[in-house]
């Protein structure tokens, strides 16, 4: 049943953190600086990959997309949730949060298929050697990449709309650092859990599709390296995807304990505290794995900083 006669929320408050006093800017700085570097870190792999011709393949195309959706990604939450921490008032209003929360979901789900797709990529370049030229040109990976954000956020918007057309007449506090999407649901003026649960089941089914794929691809893999002969060979046909395994496994643990935990426990504090992970450390490790797990990145990292300097010698 659903409340009647009550005004339409027009803005909610941000209840954040419950960080003492003290903590809090200490709190904000180290946040601001894990930032800033995300976005160095980022920025830094899509120059690279743009600048040097050696990085136009398919792994480094996905790398330079996935870095530019997780640059994206920060700049939806993070900024916001900065400057809320030093404000005395935390609000955001109900069309801020409807956008928030939209393209909070389409970047998130974004970045998923562009691991996915990345997993895919290493796939065919291990297992389908001879073939890979052809079943991964250029074409392929533009269709991929633009499948990957339509696809995104297309369930964003499946999701966003369930969620909009709720009624909100009040409360109004989100007990968030941001417009979380099992936050604003539990605002709602009616005791019907049908759009939680409907919502829930399209991210659990989304990740968990996806996971699973990923999974499937690196099976698949293993039993191919295995099969080479040389002990060199494993090794660099495995370093190929090391980087990529070690995203993947940060990214949905962090995700998974969000949305695979039960969504009808009273346990919203718990959720504000678990999603810095993938909000904030997930973004921030991320360029920093491919950076350094890479040796084709490190090198052309080295390329680009030594040029610089030397251009400004002359």
């Amino acid at each position: 049943m659903q409340k009647e006669n009550h005004t339409q929320v027009t803005e909610f408050i941000l209840l954040g953190f419950s960080v003492p006093p003290e903590l809090q800017i200490a709190f904000f700085i180290l946040l601001l600086l894990m930032y800033i570097l995300t976005l160095i870190g980022n920025l830094l792999i899509m120059s690279v990959v743009y600048s040097d011709r050696s990085l136009h393949v398919p792994m480094y195309i996905f790398l330079f997309a996935l870095s530019c959706s997780e640059t994206c990604y920060s700049l939806v939450i993070v900024p916001k949730m900065l400057v809320d921490l030093l404000a005395k008032v935390r609000t955001i209003s109900f069309a801020g949060c409807a956008a928030q929360m939209f393209l909070f979901l389409g970047l998130g789900a974004t970045n998923c298929l562009f691991l996915t797709f990345m997993g895919y990529d290493r796939y065919l370049a291990i297992c389908h050697p001879l073939r890979y030229p052809l079943l991964m040109n250029t074409r392929v990976i533009v269709w991929l990449i633009a499948i990957s954000w339509i696809a995104g956020f297309l369930i964003s918007l499946s999701e966003a709309a369930q969620i909009l057309r709720l009624p909100f007449c009040g409360p109004n506090a989100i007990r968030h650092f941001f417009c979380h999407m099992r936050a604003v649901v539990r605002l709602a003026c009616t005791a019907d859990n049908t759009t939680e649960v409907a919502i829930s089941t399209i991210t659990m089914l989304g990740l968990a599709g996806s996971l699973l794929f990923i999974m499937l691809t690196y099976i698949l893999i293993l039993s191919t390296i295995l099969r080479i002969p040389s002990t060199e060979g494993r090794q660099k046909a495995f370093s190929t995807c090391a980087a990529h395994l070690i995203v993947v496994s940060v990214h949905y643990t962090f995700a998974s304990i969000i949305y695979f935990k039960s969504s009808t426990a009273d346990t919203l504090e718990d959720d504000t505290l678990m999603s810095i992970p993938y909000t904030i450390i997930t973004p921030f490790l991320s360029p920093i794995i491919f950076t350094l797990r890479n040796k084709e990145i490190k090198v052309a990292v080295r390329k680009v900083i030594t040029k610089k300097v030397l251009s400004q010698k002359l």
